[in-house]
């Protein structure tokens, strides 16, 4: 089909032309349907790159210009005797196709320059990884008629050649229950599953697949995984461990992004470099906020140039990690010792963060332009007239010509040592304090201007002691001004980043250590991986679209794994974060390449490779244990059947939430605080005992756990027993573990027990009998009903609870809050406590 069109298009065009046209370049890159044998001829060849086509296989050039009778690639399409013939599945081209490439070598197979791809360069390094990505033919397979796209005939193929069956494909309830999981992080509603069960169209799965990509819930699912990469948090990390009040704006960001199916190389631009865009915008502004994910050391006495230096290592490895799938940060004190990548690459490469700059900026979300601005002057007059009245400006003049003396000669006063440093961890507008103080007062933006007066004022005391700050009653004024702050509108604000201009060049660090330069270093991608080639001084923006180039053998290939990860729980390649020399080598290396090419060619469409992945037959699959294969697969690496996985640490507080009818289903905002154990937040720096976890009231206290505050050094206690990151550096794929602690948290955490009861309210008030409300509440929290054994368990269950709690009017109590029309305590108690059992099974917490 593809080389009719071909005739259709090039009968027009001259011979010299041919390799020019896109089809004619995709015709080239067929690859043999084997790996082994003659198949390795013309295996992994660009044929529409002349200087891999003169080469050839290790039997011959594959097109000898002017001489067609010679060349491998006519030998192939035309089947000659002994040869495999291509393509290897699918129609054979038609003889006039085949004297098209004839006439076309004959007259000399010419390329001219803008005919090869651009920016496509030869592999360094033999390693698989390092290899430019090429889509291989589908492979042919026996059982043909399982596979519903390719992705089958590529899974099928190989657990062929290992002589294992495929299993049988799930019952209907598990897969939504398992799509719905994958696709939303929710469970289907009973509605939603009556209404599955009872489609019979052919396409029935495609349409539910289909819905829920287009939910809003998309963004959610798929927004939290993504987060580990980004080491999300809402806290600063390290011993002061502050509280960053807009990094929520790059999470909604986040959601956003992958709801509107943003394509995934504007997704990796947009996040490394969206400040840098000329036409990005607000959105690439808070987008670039993924750089402002990682740690922040606001401590007095530290080095402050370490810690610029630490911020910039952590940035340049999480490049490394996240998208390109390598332990770069092995080489920051030496070269690595297993990949291709030296001290030098690393610094190189570090070498694009080193001047960046930490920003927030004002960016208003909807609808607070307008109040603002009718508000600005007013509120602009009564905070200058405050500031008048405690003679701030003469008093923040003094102090800034004191605070540059104490910096150009440090230890002379230890007093201003100590506010100078104070200045240099400046929060108040996320700015660079002394930046702003080194500007002149003239020169200084309001916003600069209003961030160094707010630091002033409130940080005197460092400088002066709290005796003359008092005396200045400037503790009386800071609190004035928060007070007209908060009683006036306010924009809201990002975190991102910007780029200021080098001072000097950068250099490799000796040993990893930052007070000790090296050798000079360009500012360039790792020598091993295709050149950057920027147009004058490489940029941030530069190396995000060298990125996502064709031609990068390694972040389509690291992202199509880590989509293929979440789903199935194990990627293609196991070690997601380390595609090197000592990582694990593909389980299916074609199928890799198959998946990565088309997510190029299909615009890096993240809800596309998702669709193809899941409306598999292999994906389809039923999850059931096969004995035979323990000792040849134990870890299902070949896909002989779904895998059984613990849902993530959000998705089980999500799903219990969900189940009892309290989970708020609004999308986006800012960060919770729902009820945690009494004690952890006291645990903080500084913290005021339990004060400083404020419990968020009404609908916020049911948030998706994906919303939930996350204070780097008290992180929430019922995400990190199920396995959430610390958020500390990027994670490519979390553990599951299996310990006492989950099963202690399902049982008494407040919002299990919470959870419990309303799940038991809602089947009481739902149902009318106790054989019709078992059924209902097995429905609601497991997506069936009850077998014949279970229901009965669960009445006599209900009859040993109910004599319990008759005997027991404090417990009753405890578990029974209300008490409804027609519902006694004691019955309501009893029902909370079967409502319990259900959310303390392993198949409630696990996706089939």
């Amino acid at each position: 089909m593809m080389f009719s069109r071909l005739v259709a298009v090039l009968v027009a065009v001259s011979a010299a032309a041919i390799a020019q046209t896109p089809e004619v370049a995709r015709v080239f890159k067929m690859r043999c349907a084997g790996c082994h044998g003659a198949a390795q001829q013309i295996s992994g060849l660009r044929l529409d790159v002349r200087e891999d086509a003169m080469k050839g296989g290790y039997s011959g050039p594959v097109i000898v210009p002017g001489k067609s009778a010679d060349s491998k690639l006519i030998h192939r399409v035309t089947g000659k005797p002994g040869v495999l013939v291509m393509p290897p599945s699918g129609p054979r081209l038609t003889p006039a196709e085949i004297d098209l490439l004839t006439k076309w070598i004959d007259a000399g197979a010419k390329w001219e320059s803008s005919g090869a791809p651009v920016q496509t360069s030869k592999a360094k390094h033999p390693h698989w990884a390092f290899q430019t990505i090429t889509q291989p033919a589908e492979p042919r397979t026996k059982q043909s008629e399982w596979a519903r796209n390719p992705v089958d005939a590529f899974i099928l193929a190989r657990l062929e050649k290992e002589g294992i069956a495929p299993s049988p494909e799930a019952e209907k309830r598990t897969l939504l229950r398992r799509v719905s999981f994958d696709l939303t992080g929710l469970p289907p509603t009973p509605e939603e599953m009556r209404a599955f069960l009872a489609d019979s169209r052919a396409d029935a799965f495609e349409r539910v697949v289909d819905r829920l990509l287009s939910s809003p819930h998309f963004g959610e699912r798929w927004a939290r995984p993504w987060l580990d990469r980004a080491r999300y948090a809402d806290s600063d990390g390290y011993e002061k461990d502050w509280v960053r009040p807009w990094a929520w704006r790059y999470r909604d960001w986040v959601i956003r992004a992958l709801n509107s199916d943003l394509p995934f190389d504007q997704f990796t631009v947009m996040q490394v470099a969206g400040d840098l865009m000329p036409d990005g915008g607000q959105d690439a502004k808070i987008a670039a906020g993924f750089n402002r994910n990682t740690l922040t050391n606001r401590e007095g006495g530290i080095d402050n140039n370490q810690f610029l230096f630490e911020a910039a290592i952590d940035r340049s490895s999480t490049i490394g990690s996240a998208w390109l799938g390598l332990t770069v940060a092995c080489a920051q004190c030496h070269d690595h010792k297993y990949d291709p990548i030296s001290q030098k690459d690393f610094y190189s490469l570090y070498s694009f963060f080193e001047n960046m700059q930490e920003v927030d900026t004002e960016a208003p979300l909807a609808g607070e332009i307008g109040p603002w601005l009718q508000k600005r002057d007013e509120y602009r007059g009564k905070r200058k007239a405050l500031i008048d009245q405690y003679k701030v400006p003469e008093l923040q003049a003094a102090w800034e010509k004191e605070m540059l003396r104490a910096s150009a000669k440090p230890g002379e006063r230890t007093d201003w040592d100590l506010a100078w440093d104070c200045l240099l961890k400046l929060t108040e507008g996320g700015a660079d304090g002394e930046r702003i103080m080194r500007i002149p007062l003239e020169k200084r933006t309001e916003r600069e201007a209003d961030t160094l007066t707010t630091h002033f004022i409130r940080n005197y005391h460092f400088a002066v002691g709290q005796k003359v700050w008092k005396e200045h009653k400037l503790d009386e004024l800071d609190k004035k001004l928060k007070e007209l702050s908060a009683s006036y509108p306010q924009l809201s604000e990002v975190m991102t980043v910007a780029d200021f201009p080098r001072t000097r060049p950068s250099h490799l660090r000796v040993r990893g250590d930052y007070r000790t330069d090296g050798i000079e270093v360009p500012v360039a991608t790792p020598a091993v991986l295709p050149e950057l080639n920027a147009k004058g001084a490489p940029t941030r923006l530069d190396l995000a679209r060298w990125m996502v180039r064709k031609d990068n053998p390694l972040t389509a290939r690291v992202t199509v794994n880590w989509v293929w990860q979440e789903i199935f729980g194990l990627g293609i390649v196991r070690t997601s974060d380390d595609f090197g020399t000592r990582g694990d080598a593909p389980s299916h290396p074609e199928l890799l390449d198959w998946m990565s090419a088309r997510f190029m060619d299909e615009g890096w469409s993240m809800k596309r490779l998702i669709r193809t992945i899941v409306t598999s037959s292999a994906y389809r699959q039923s999850s059931r244990v096969r004995p035979e294969l323990q000792t040849t697969d134990p870890d299902n690496a070949l896909l002989a059947r779904q895998s059984r996985l613990r849902l993530p640490a959000e998705l089980i507080r999500d799903e219990a939430l969900f189940a009892g009818g309290l989970l708020t289903m609004e999308v986006g905002g800012r960060s919770v605080k729902p009820p945690q154990p009494a004690g952890v937040a006291a645990m903080a720096y500084g913290a005021r005992g339990d004060d400083s976890w404020a419990e968020s009231k009404g609908a916020d206290r049911y948030r998706r756990g994906l919303y939930i505050h996350f204070q780097r050094a008290t992180p929430y206690p019922l995400l990190m027993n199920f396995d959430a990151p610390k958020a500390v550096v990027t994670l490519c794929r979390r553990e599951r573990s299996n310990t006492s602690l989950q099963a202690l948290n399902l049982l008494n955490d407040p919002v299990f027990i919470e959870a419990a009861t309303a799940l038991a309210y809602r089947t009481l008030t739902e149902a009318p009998g106790t054989d019709e409300r078992i059924k209902l509440l097995f429905e609601h929290a497991l997506n069936r009903p009850p077998s014949l054994g279970e229901a009965e368990r669960f009445r006599k269950g209900l009859a040993t609870f109910t004599a319990k709690y008759a005997a027991d009017a404090k417990l009753t109590r405890d578990l029974a809050p209300a008490e409804l029309p027609g519902i006694t305590r004691i019955e309501a108690a009893a029902w909370v406590n079967l409502a319990t059992v259900l959310l303390n099974l392993d198949e409630f917490i696990t996706k089939e």
